[in-house]
């Protein structure tokens, strides 16, 4: 998963390769870029990061990205799968960036080091799916990128569904918390 199966653009290519030596930290690429449904220059990017110390990082990613500590989200995610684990509820942190002059979008979710093994496993698991979803899914994103007929949130809601619903049979549950600038919270 350090490596992507479609190819990315030499930019991305570029912004990726400094951002893992600015880190110091392996990126592990997962979701589309992945499988047969991507659609270069249109899909996100979606990134791992693990790291033992996240204020540290996801720091480091504010000052590389030059981006509002308002952008980095806060989120809970209760997995509904039937896998037998000790993580049912995993915290971790997502940053969405785009460069749209340079059809750049990512989304990076950071996690604590402990969750490794079972985000990869989770991941790695929908890398390759049934061709029905692949079809489905693959029309959905035409429907949405390249004829631009579907609004976002109906796009959303048949990713979501193929993806979660079709593969283990419920909806993942995922919350999102907003987390306040220093600023905003002397203001309260």
């Amino acid at each position: 998963m350090e490596t992507t199966r479609n190819e990315l653009s030499p930019y991305a290519n570029d912004f990726f390769n400094k951002l893992k030596n600015y880190l110091n930290t392996k990126l592990y690429f997962y979701g589309s870029i992945q499988r047969y449904d991507y659609f270069p220059n249109k899909s996100d990017i979606d990134v791992d990061i693990f790291t033992d110390n996240e204020t540290k990082t996801i720091s480091q990613i504010q000052n590389f990205l030059n981006i509002e500590k308002k952008n980095i989200k806060k989120f809970v995610y209760k997995f509904n799968n039937d896998t037998d684990t000790k993580y049912k509820l995993i915290s971790g942190y997502k940053i969405k960036y785009s460069e749209p002059k340079n059809s750049l979008f990512v989304e990076f979710s950071i996690y604590n080091e402990k969750y490794k093994e079972f985000i990869l496993n989770e991941h790695n698991r929908k890398q390759i799916l049934p061709f029905y979803l692949s079809f489905f899914l693959t029309i959905v994103k035409y429907l949405y990128y390249e004829f631009c007929i579907i609004p976002k949130v109906i796009y959303k809601f048949f990713k979501n569904f193929l993806m979660n619903t079709c593969i283990d049979g419920k909806d993942a549950e995922f919350v999102v918390i907003d987390l306040k600038d220093d600023d905003e919270k002397d203001d309260e």
